[in-house]
């Protein structure tokens, strides 16, 4: 059972230091996704006292999202969920996907929007960058982002892979409430 929590600023409840990531269960790039298998994980990870799940849009192109929401919506009001943005992709299927940084404000709310309908829920408990955008300035995407704080679509904000000078500018527009970095265990 897990014990060790934290506290993230904005969000009420103490979250599960360890997090279930559901970058397999999207399926791409592992082969076909077993959905059934993965809300089993869910619920699994969810008995033993993991509250936090992480996910993100582009872990098999919004599939993983859509299994968390489906997945929590059989176990209401179990879990918070960290989501990520900034990560934009082209092409016909995913075997022939291409993979871009873009944390413009526009994609920004696109991205919100639409992991609020995968995610079946009004708010995002955490919503990240997941990758610095080096062609679009950190405050104009920290700045959207707070806006979106505001409206009551995120309750708290956080950067994934950031540089502590890029996580600072970050800060100086909107509050920063956690930072992902590029290790797991």
């Amino acid at each position: 059972m897990a014990s060790d929590t934290i506290r993230i600023p904005g969000i009420d409840t103490p979250l599960s230091r360890v997090a279930l990531g559901t970058w397999a269960i999207g399926g791409w790039m592992w082969g076909g996704p077993d959905d059934d298998n993965g809300i089993r994980t869910i619920h699994a990870a969810l008995d033993e006292g993991i509250n936090l799940i992480d996910t993100a849009p582009v872990y098999g192109f919004g599939h993983s999202e859509e299994i968390v929401g489906r997945a929590l919506a059989e176990k209401p009001n179990k879990a918070h969920v960290a989501t990520k943005l900034g990560l934009h992709w082209v092409g016909e299927d995913e075997k022939n996907m291409k993979v871009f940084r873009d944390s413009r404000p526009a994609r920004i709310r696109k991205e919100v929007e639409d992991s609020l309908r995968r995610l079946r829920v009004e708010t995002i408990d955490l919503e990240q960058i997941h990758w610095p955008d080096d062609k679009t300035p950190i405050d104009e995407s920290a700045r959207e982002l707070q806006k979106l704080h505001q409206e009551g679509k995120i309750r708290a904000l956080g950067v994934s892979n950031f540089s502590p000078e890029q996580m600072d500018i970050f800060r100086e527009v909107a509050p920063l409430a956690t930072i992902q970095p590029p290790l797991n265990l």
